[in-house]
């Protein structure tokens, strides 16, 4: 019996149904394959923290893999040579892909294309040059490409931007810092975000540009790698950015009109990561009651234990009632709505609600579910930090609130 009521378009479900097929056929495999390099941090990161060679070379097969097949580029705009498919498609394909490989098998981040990591509707305003250039590269998998938004002083409100474009003959000089840009240790490219009119940023009309720059320009560093968790490597960097000279046609749309396309980045975020609280909650939802059937206590299965079991029903509630939500956010953003209002609770409610149900899961699995092997806690490590990501929870109720007193109250 299905969960939901209504189907969805026969083009999103051949989308996703594909998408995991290749999943089975390319990404459990390599996982399976690759066991003794995953299992082991010491070979998976360089001593600077940086993903290593080897790493990068099955990451590069996966991206390249999945363009050939046609599925890393699938919700690129067909104007940059991509699908076409929208925010729907891409918010159920994210949820599935999760759902179904789980955080073990995490190659999987590249089977699409991530929109801070590759090709997407952000670089729809790329000039003829800069296409020419870094298009072909990012659209077949070979290349990658980072967002450059977040500063030490600037996280959610993105409108505390320090870093500066001052004009340079034609072009501009770039000078600031960046931080927790997610793939920036090895992307190729950055689009780095910058204040062009100061005088209309302070008053927050416009005056923010963004720029594609090649990460081995001068003046480009990375100059750390973020761990988290105790981990000894990782995926977020800290950049410095120092008298980059940029030219006028790596310029992303209109001068002074960045901010637009921060935002929209930002929003392709929430629905992400979204996709990703629900697909992971699910996952770790099922995998709770499968360990509630067969574990004992006390001469009979946990699952016989109310204690135990309703958690997981709330889990399952909260985990439908978010779907739902992601999927109805992604439908008004192709019908054309901000969906603003929408997209926050969305992203706020199904971060809470996909944590919660992995913690609960871990306490189903007792001690069990603190170990490595069983993937709860990489599950319980993503979903907190997605509680924090494009938009803290408290920012997005901040902006709800907002839309509801301006008289946006329709639910």
């Amino acid at each position: 019996m299905p969960a939901i009521a209504f189907d969805l378009p026969a083009d999103v479900t051949a989308a996703r149904d594909g998408l995991l097929a290749f999943a089975d056929q390319e990404i459990l495999p390599r996982h399976a394959r690759h066991k003794p390099l995953f299992d082991n941090p010491r070979r998976l990161y360089r001593e600077d923290g940086r993903f290593s060679d080897e790493l990068l070379a099955i990451i590069r097969e996966v991206r390249t893999a999945a363009a050939s097949a046609g599925f890393y580029p699938m919700c690129v705009p067909e104007a940059l040579g991509g699908g076409g498919l929208g925010h729907l498609a891409y918010y159920v394909a994210w949820e599935a892909l999760f759902h179904h490989c789980g955080p073990q098998n995490w190659l999987m981040l590249y089977a699409l294309a991530h929109w801070a990591f590759g090709p997407s509707r952000l670089l729809e305003q790329m000039t003829h040059e800069a296409r020419e250039l870094f298009l072909p590269g990012l659209m077949d998998g070979t290349r990658s490409m980072s967002f450059g938004l977040s500063e030490p002083g600037a996280g959610s409100d993105a409108s505390m931007l320090k870093t500066r474009a001052v004009r340079d003959g034609d072009g501009w000089r770039l000078t600031g810092r960046k931080i927790w840009t997610t793939n920036a240790p090895v992307a190729d490219y950055c689009v780095v975000f910058a204040i062009t009119d100061a005088e209309r940023a302070a008053a927050k009309k416009g005056g923010i540009s963004a720029f594609i720059v090649p990460t081995d320009a001068p003046g480009f560093t990375v100059q750390r790698v973020i761990r988290l968790f105790g981990h000894i490597g990782g995926d977020e960097a800290e950049l410095a950015i120092d008298n980059l000279y940029v030219e006028p046609w790596q310029l992303v749309g209109a001068l002074n009109d960045g901010f637009a396309a921060a935002l929209y980045g930002v929003s392709l975020g929430r629905v992400y990561n979204a996709a990703r609280a629900v697909g992971y909650g699910r996952w770790a939802l099922e995998l709770a009651l499968e360990y509630a059937k067969v574990r004992e206590a006390f001469g009979r299965p946990i699952a016989d234990y109310q204690g135990v079991t309703f958690p997981l029903g709330d889990s399952a509630m909260e985990l439908h009632a978010a779907h739902l939500m992601g999927l109805n956010a992604s439908t008004l953003l192709d019908q054309g709505h901000p969906a603003i209002k929408e997209l926050s609770m969305t992203k706020a409610y199904a971060v809470q609600v996909g944590y919660r149900a992995v913690d609960r899961a871990m306490q189903t699995h007792g001690a069990m579910g603190f170990t490595n092997e069983v993937g709860l806690t990489e599950a319980w490590h993503a979903l907190r930090i997605v509680n924090v990501a494009d938009g803290t929870n408290e920012i997005l109720n901040r902006t709800i609130t907002q839309r509801l007193l301006k008289g946006d109250t329709d639910l």
